[in-house]
């Protein structure tokens, strides 16, 4: 993980190289006529040939262009159209530049004027731009150096570094959820997640386990239903944070299915690899805890996921099989390939009675309807609560983590009744991602209660401003910054 270090602006012409980027919202200000006095006008030349006016997207590169300056990356900020600049466009102009920082093992990141109010979020974009899921290269690519250090320079290094705290505590509840979802399923399994679960006690959080048997007694024959399948024994676990007095908790239900072969309803071969990131939900979940803890949170908050494996063999669940789930309503299980809401049926209903939230959010990789919908950019939004959703949308257009709400209604939730049971698991086609929210309704009672199909969003196959491609740890800033407007009202 990149280290961070807030410091005063240092002297170009300093013995050691440095390697530097500068935030600009235009080719101009101080720091740039500094640059570009030390590279005997350089810097300016290199704008002129570029275009470079300070856009967002735009970028400038100087390998060695003086003495005592190894590298420069000026990076534009400034969004295109006129809007203002905010804090989600200078963390991807951060972590746009630090990508192009080469063979530099430590570096300088300069937010200066009227940027600095973000210098905290510069470098948590570089923080997160930075990541690298490199446990398992035995070779690694290439012999250059890579950035382990980063120093931001401020003016008021005590103002930035008293922001930073809180974003530190955020970007490492991302890493740790990347870090899971990105672990293969011979690795990460029920009993392995739980254990890296059990290891956060460490940050003063209340870890609590319950395993096959205990799940059997309470009655959790939906989950147990899609685990049964698998070698690997099924998992709830729960995970609160208590830092909020006797005020009723916040909670937060992920789906933590830690391979989807799809069950007997097996899923096409192509692609199937990427079924290990089916616990993206759960993987958000603990992220979140993570850094609640971290930055010790004034609220109560409550994590629970309900890890499962779902396997073909001869134990597997069958189309056809009709389960009963926590509450005692009954499911006929159609499809075992729509094995997630199955999973979240039993814990929504268990966490809504047992600890009686103020609001329950759950988050799953739950339909490919909702990639059809929404593509890569957004998350889909279902909600009992108007309320509920505009914040949860606030929250995200804040950090920049895109939700849009989807309809839900009596016309599509009877789409799932069931000729011989209280439902069935899959409805039609159409709409099938609002069927997978009404599913999951059902078992929520008259709690405020949000959805967030995670699907398109969780995993992505290109790089973006703050993430490589791969696991992106989308919703634990989502849900950080929703949390923090709960500590302010509260």
């Amino acid at each position: 993980m990149l280290s961070v270090i807030f410091d005063s602006l240092p002297a170009f012409s300093a013995d050691a190289p440095k390697a530097v980027v500068l935030l600009c919202e235009t080719a101009a200000g101080e720091t740039f006529s500094a640059l570009d006095k030390a590279t005997a006008g350089a810097v300016s030349r290199a704008v002129a040939l570029k275009g470079f006016k300070g856009e967002a997207g735009q970028s400038v590169v100087l390998p060695a262009p003086a003495e005592g300056l190894s590298q420069i990356v000026l990076a534009g900020v400034t969004p295109k159209g006129g809007a203002a600049v905010d804090a989600v466009a200078v963390e991807n102009a951060a972590g746009r530049a630090v990508r192009l920082l080469d063979g530099v093992e430590s570096a300088v990141l300069v937010v200066s004027g009227a940027l600095e109010q973000f210098a905290p979020e510069a470098a948590l974009g570089a923080r997160l731009a930075s990541y690298d899921f490199d446990l398992y290269r035995s070779k690694k690519p290439g012999a250059r150096p890579v950035l382990k250090t980063l120093t931001v320079a401020v003016s008021d290094v005590a103002a930035a570094q008293a922001r930073w705290t809180a974003l530190d505590a955020v970007s490492q509840g991302v890493i740790l959820t990347r870090n899971l979802v990105s672990e293969p399923p011979n690795v990460l399994y029920p009993q392995s997640f739980t254990q890296r679960i059990e290891e956060l006690r460490d940050l003063g959080l209340t870890v609590e386990v319950l395993d096959e048997k205990a799940m059997t007694e309470l009655g959790f024959g939906a989950l147990l239903g899609v685990a049964q399948g698998s070698v690997h024994k099924p998992r709830t676990v729960i995970v609160r944070h208590d830092g909020g007095g006797s005020e009723a908790p916040l909670a937060f239900i992920g789906k933590g299915v830690t391979f989807d072969s799809g069950g007997i309803s097996i899923k096409p071969a192509a692609g199937m690899d990427e079924m290990k990131t089916d616990m993206g939900g759960a993987a958000t979940v603990i992220g979140l805890m993570s850094a609640l803890a971290r930055r010790k949170a004034p609220v109560n908050a409550i994590g629970v996921v309900g890890l499962v494996e779902n396997m073909v063999s001869g134990g597997a669940q069958r189309p056809g099989d009709i389960v009963r789930a926590y509450d005692g309503q009954t499911i006929e299980v159609l499809n075992t390939d729509a094995e997630g809401r199955l999973v979240l049926a039993d814990v929504l209903s268990y966490t809504r009675k047992r600890f009686s939230p103020k609001l329950m959010v759950n988050l799953a990789t739950l339909t490919g309807a909702i990639v059809v919908s929404l593509g890569y950019e957004n998350a889909g939004l279902f909600s009992n609560s108007d309320a509920l959703a505009k914040g949860l949308s606030e929250a995200g257009a804040q950090v920049g983590e895109g939700l849009w709400r989807m309809p839900m209604g009596e016309v599509y939730n009877r789409e799932i009744d069931s000729d011989i049971a209280d439902m069935k698991n899959i409805g039609g086609r159409p709409g099938s991602a609002i069927l997978a929210a009404e599913f999951l309704k059902r078992f929520v009672g008259d709690t405020d209660w949000a959805h967030l199909d995670i699907a398109g969003t969780a995993w992505k196959t290109k790089a973006s401003a703050v993430a490589p491609k791969g696991a992106t740890g989308f919703g634990v800033r989502l849900l950080d910054r929703f949390v923090k407007a709960h500590e302010a009202s509260a």
